[in-house]
């Protein structure tokens, strides 16, 4: 679980997506000081210690933290208390029986993600390649543990059985791991970037989440608790990498060459 700062099918092109761009990620703080020679291997600590400092998360968490847990897992209750009612809401709208229509509800997060990069590599911009590369990180992050939970729970989905209480079963519907990737990647668009247009960057962002999480409700994918689960994940995972982000924006390690060998520098940006 990430740390937290107050203020099933899809796995395939999900994991498509993050070799693609993962391929092309911009370079961290540290590396954007390294030789051409070891920037690499300064991209890969990083991404290293992230991945550290994100699964240990919990071991330095603070009573706030833990609240945002609380609050989050008595939403989760909460959502199951209405799952079966959201349900039989949306079977009654449709005509025929619906598809779970994995690709087609993954499509606006991967759109998102990719203009976001594409724009920020078309004006050659570092910010805009960052914040890509935090969407692509988030999400990575949040799949994973998504994924473990899959396993773990098991629960059945609306697809396969009109009971929303049949866990440990061999399912995999909780937690909904396109409502994950979406609030991952909204959530970051909504809080990058400048205040001048924060109102939209919202706009856009959360609503990529809420509208992701409803596609799944609509083609009977997923239970409304399962979708609550994934946004809070995505959510929280957004908010760790960006935290991340901005410690890494502010002080950073690099290696820079001299005659005989290499130098270590630290670099503070001070207020």
């Amino acid at each position: 679980m990430p740390t937290l700062i107050r203020s099933g099918g899809g796995i395939a092109p999900l994991a498509l997506l993050l070799a693609v761009l993962g391929a092309a990620a911009p370079r961290s703080q540290a590396a954007e000081l390294a030789t051409d020679a070891g920037e690499g291997a300064a991209a890969e600590r990083t991404l290293a210690s992230d991945i550290k400092a994100y699964f240990s998360a919990p071991l330095r968490w603070d009573a706030g933290d833990w609240a945002f847990l609380a609050g989050s897992v008595v939403a989760v209750g909460v959502a199951h208390h209405y799952d079966t009612q959201v349900r039989t809401h949306f079977l009654k709208l449709q005509s025929t029986p619906q598809s779970s229509k994995e690709l087609q509800d993954f499509a606006p997060t991967a759109a998102v993600l990719g203009a976001t990069w594409l724009y920020a590599a078309a004006i050659d911009n570092a910010d805009g390649r960052r914040e890509a590369w935090n969407m692509v990180e988030a999400a990575g992050l949040s799949s994973v543990t998504v994924y473990a939970l899959k396993f773990a729970v098991g629960r059945q989905g609306p697809d396969e059985t009109d009971n929303p209480n049949r866990w440990r079963k061999g399912g995999r519907s909780f937690p909904s791991e396109h409502a994950a990737a979406a609030f991952a990647v909204g959530a970051v668009l909504a809080e990058s970037g400048g205040d001048d247009y924060r109102w939209l960057r919202r706009l856009l962002g959360y609503g990529l989440g809420a509208g992701s999480a409803y596609l799944r409700l609509k083609h009977n994918a997923h239970w409304l608790s399962d979708t609550v689960a994934g946004a809070a994940l995505g959510g929280a995972t957004a908010r760790f990498v960006l935290n991340r982000s901005e410690v890494d924006r502010v002080a950073r390690l690099g290696i820079e060459p001299v005659p005989g060998g290499a130098l270590l520098t630290y670099t503070r940006q001070l207020p």
